[in-house]
């Protein structure tokens, strides 16, 4: 905890804002405001008239990153009478593109030294109640399934509490993902909803490492992978291009593959298929926030994520594979 408050209080002396200045409880924002909009801010400051949303990045932070921030400011100001909010992206490192883009569009680069931060691989966050968590998301799946259902249905048919199901929906119906008719649900914006997540649990907090591997053809790799992990006991299954690609029919992308490995397996990956070679198949690593190997499934003598996971996946990439994302969704009941 004490790791978490240093680096709020590193930030708050980069933005000048008085010592005393505290953390503003988003909960009570939220009930404050009468807000719908999708905030995800890590912290938020509250000083001489104006708010500060901070956006805190341990890795280097993309270009989707910056527009989810731009966005949020955009949905902020729709509402007659807000204070003025200030835009901060904290990271301890930035390419120089993103750098450039961030200045452009008035968000405030803060660069946290090395030596203050979250423990490793885990971000700065507040307690908020979470989407893309396994449990709300089976509510969102079970859904996007249905097509149109009512909240009782939902809890019974994932086997969660009615009081759980109601949230999610209530949260969703706020954020103008989910309209209510007549005692039945549906989802009405299928965007919205994969913007959420993207901004909520995305992939690139996941990824261990990119590396290149001797092979040609991404599917071809996929299968050889699939065969020589399995062998070993390995656990690990593809996901996001890879497994969208087998679930629906999309054209499989020639030069990556994407898989889940647990962290003490990824060196030994690298050690049987890595390569200096050029012109080879990419190999980007994950490393699972939660089960993802259980309910894995073969499809072409390649091990993939279940649908479920494949969509909550493909929509945390972001903007770059929305039309894969939309095409699961499309296909999603089917599978």
């Amino acid at each position: 905890m004490q790791e978490q408050e240093n680096i709020g209080d590193f930030i708050r002396k980069q933005l000048d804002l008085p010592a005393d200045t505290a953390d503003v409880d988003l909960a009570s924002l939220y009930d404050s405001l009468d807000t719908a909009l999708p905030l995800r801010p890590d912290i938020v400051f509250q000083s001489g008239g104006r708010i500060y949303f901070v956006e805190i990045k341990q890795t280097r932070p993309s270009i989707d990153t910056i527009a989810r921030m731009n966005l949020q400011r955009e949905l902020w100001q729709k509402k007659p009478g807000r204070q003025p909010l200030q835009l901060v992206l904290a990271v301890k490192t930035i390419n120089a593109r993103e750098e450039m883009l961030a200045r452009e569009l008035d968000i405030r680069i803060v660069k946290i030294p090395w030596s203050v931060g979250t423990p490793p691989g885990r971000e700065y966050q507040t307690s908020k109640f979470r989407i893309s968590s396994q449990k709300s998301w089976r509510i969102v799946t079970r859904l996007i399934m249905e097509k149109s259902t009512s909240i009782r249905q939902l809890a019974l048919k994932e086997n969660v509490s009615y009081a759980w199901a109601h949230r999610v929906i209530g949260i969703l119906h706020e954020q103008n993902v989910v309209k209510k008719e007549g005692g039945y649900v549906s989802i009405s914006d299928m965007k919205n909803l994969f913007n959420g997540i993207a901004w909520e649990r995305p992939m690139k907090n996941l990824e261990a490492m990119e590396t290149a591997i001797d092979f040609t053809g991404s599917h071809a790799a996929a299968r050889e992978i699939t065969r020589a992990l399995r062998d070993e006991k390995i656990p690990f299954a593809f996901t996001t291009y890879t497994a969208g690609g087998l679930y629906t029919s999309f054209a499989i992308r020639q030069d990556l593959v994407s898989l889940y490995l647990e962290k003490e397996t990824i060196a030994r990956f690298k050690e049987n298929f890595g390569t200096q070679k050029e012109n080879t198949v990419r190999a980007v690593i994950y490393t699972p926030d939660r089960d993802v190997f259980t309910d894995a499934r073969e499809r072409e003598s390649i091990m993939i994520t279940s649908p479920s996971q494949t969509l909550l996946d493909l929509a945390g990439l972001g903007y770059g594979a929305r039309d894969l994302t939309i095409a699961m969704a499309d296909r999603y009941a089917g599978l």
